[in-house]
């Protein structure tokens, strides 16, 4: 087996739980900025780390006065926002542990999670969210609390346990050891019914603290680092990051609405941005096509090309001709400097994961002097197990291992990781928790490879890979993500296990259709549904796959396709929270267009047939 182990440089606390990480936040610098909440006139309000820890320990006391018992679970329902990590800290400080439940959970979704995991209590946002509660509440006997945030019920608990004495909460926050549980996590459900994952106060504070220090060029800027979240904080992509940007002392903001996003953005300027790759592919093309709707789409293009090249060359240490230097420069001023701008100005840095974000556009965000850190990680590693970092990155690769993380490749070439970062078990299921772990090493389902240096790349999911009739193996991964970055489509998802050949479902991305019809010259009125049928249209969609086919085998290349009248999303059941697409549910529901791609005449030779 290949392996590569990166050694901790901070030595392990098994004492330590998640609120030292606030604590002594507090006693190193009370006076900073450590949360900015948005005005209503579009502004942003500083909260302190003292004042943060003010509310955290009033809010604590109210949990108390409620009846929360150290170890009690207590679901949480809620889009990204201030008090997310306002009720973990609170959650942790009262001796209680959170269960996040994704804001657009259908309610047996919600119903799963509350009841598996023995919640008592829950905590929902919206009236939206009480409402899918309240529809399964009948079948959570045990949930004995609810609590509305947009009803002001955190104010309410906060007023009723003004009497809870201050030892109380010192008492109760000190009970916890690294060891014991800080949280449950259900996982997305891509694979089948989402497992409760186990993590303890040791994964967040050993790697906050150790990933503190590997990306103190992100988190640690000498003027202040700082960092708008977007992604949900049910997520633990986004909440491993809150955590370490408490420890950190980042200063961070709040945007749910990503139709505000850019706003926000331009008005907080964020010195770093977590991302997953589908927001700058969005960026991206949304950018392209309003810059082809003015009549500088070659500009546009031209531009882009430049930003590949030029930034490739760059890491590969190869001369940069004067000629290239000189259309960079031009492109910096025509271009890039507008980009820069309207993600705030002061963006150095993105932490991206969940997916691949492919060379083509990490090069070009390079050269728009924005450093991409793509990572890998998944739920049971509390997020990151490696990841690109400042001064050792190479764009394309997940980066290597992480300090305090090793990670292996067994012989089928399915990646393993042991360390600091990964989780206890999963919650009361035994049996999924030994066949997760060979050992020490859990077994990601992942597949990928090293390079001499141990930077690590993501090849495609074990348990994804197709086998046509004829034998050939083909990782749908390979071909979905460079169709995927076409503006026209939304999702891909390939098919062709045990079939003659390899084909893919499209859908196209509703947002942009518009746009790229006006562009193109047709209705731009038209539906997804026409639009499936448009010349035009299939013809683009033709030009991605073909681009996509270039770089495969011929006997791994798509050979017929099939535009879908919708689109997959997460209400449809076929995408996750974090978006990623639940293969065997759309192989179910999609059978019927499936074996249409396959029945009658074999596949053509170039081309592909639309059914």
């Amino acid at each position: 087996m290949i392996q590569f182990e990166t050694p901790a440089v901070v030595p392990a606390d098994p004492e330590a739980n998640t609120t030292d990480l606030l604590v002594q936040r507090v006693a190193a610098t009370p006076d900073s900025v450590l949360f900015s909440l948005p005005t209503a006139d579009g502004g942003w309000s500083p909260v302190t780390t003292r004042e943060f820890y003010d509310q955290v320990i009033a809010l604590a006391k109210g949990f108390v006065a409620a009846g929360i018992q150290p170890g009690d679970k207590v679901g949480l329902m809620s889009k990204v926002r201030y008090e997310w990590t306002l009720i973990d800290f609170a959650m942790w400080f009262a001796g209680g542990i959170l269960v996040p439940v994704y804001e657009t959970n259908s309610p047996a979704q919600v119903r799963w999670s509350l009841s598996d995991s023995g919640a008592i209590a829950a905590i929902l946002e919206t009236a939206d969210h009480f409402t899918r509660f309240d529809e399964v509440h009948p079948d959570l006997p045990e949930i004995r609390s609810t609590w509305q945030i947009d009803l002001g019920d955190l104010d309410k608990l906060v007023a009723a346990g003004v009497d809870v004495p201050d030892e109380e909460i010192e008492r109760r926050r000190n009970l916890a050891v690294g060891s014991d549980i800080a949280t449950l996590i259900y996982t997305s459900g891509s694979t089948g019914k989402p497992k409760g994952c186990v993590l303890t106060h040791s994964n967040f504070v050993e790697l906050s603290r150790n990933a503190g220090v590997a990306l103190s060029d992100v988190v640690a800027d000498p003027n202040g680092a700082s960092t708008l979240l977007f992604i949900t904080t049910a997520h633990v992509f986004a909440r491993f990051i809150a955590v370490l940007s408490v420890h950190a002392g980042v200063r961070v903001g709040h945007q749910a609405d990503t139709k505000q996003l850019l706003p926000s953005l331009a008005s907080f300027k964020p010195t770093f941005l977590l991302a997953v790759p589908r927001v700058f592919e969005k960026v991206y093309n949304v950018s392209e096509q309003k810059a082809e709707a003015g009549g500088k789409g070659k500009i546009f293009r031209a531009a882009a090309e430049t930003a590949v090249a030029y930034s490739s060359a760059k890491e590969a240490g190869d001369r940069i001709p004067l000629g290239m230097k000189l259309k960079f420069k031009l492109f910096d001023t025509l271009v890039y400097s507008k980009l820069r701008a309207a993600m705030g100005g002061n963006v150095k840095y993105a932490v991206s994961g969940s997916a691949p974000l492919g060379p083509r556009l990490g090069h070009f965000y390079h050269s728009l002097g924005i450093t991409i850190l793509e990572g890998y990680g998944l739920t049971e590693s509390t997020a990151p197990a490696t990841v690109n970092l400042t001064t050792r990155s190479k764009i394309g690769t997940v980066g290597p291992a992480l300090p305090g993380v090793a990670v292996r490749l067994a012989d089928d070439g399915e990646i393993q990781i042991k360390g600091i970062d990964i989780f206890k078990e999963y919650w009361n299921n035994p049996e999924a928790t030994a066949e997760a772990f060979d050992g020490e090493w859990f077994k990601t389902g992942d597949l990928g490879s090293f390079d001499d240096e141990g930077f690590l790349t993501i090849t495609g999911r074990k348990k994804e890979i197709i086998v046509t009739a004829g034998g050939k193996n083909v990782s749908p991964a390979m071909l979905e993500d460079p169709i995927r970055a076409n503006p026209l489509v939304g999702q891909v998802v390939v098919v062709g296990d045990q079939k003659p050949f390899i084909s893919a479902l499209i859908t196209l991305d509703a947002e942009m259709l518009p746009v790229w019809l006006n562009n193109n010259g047709e209705d731009a009125t038209m539906t997804v549904e026409e639009a499936a049928l448009n010349p035009a249209v299939l013809a683009e969609v033709q030009r991605a796959i073909d681009t996509a086919n270039d770089h495969v085998s011929r006997a791994e290349s798509i050979r017929k396709f099939a535009i879908l009248p919708g689109e997959l999303t997460e209400a449809s059941g076929h995408l996750t929270p974090k978006l990623s697409i639940k293969r065997n549910v759309i192989l179910q529901d999609f059978a019927p267009q499936i074996e249409g791609m396959y029945a009658g005449a074999p596949a053509t030779e170039g081309h592909s047939i639309i059914r």
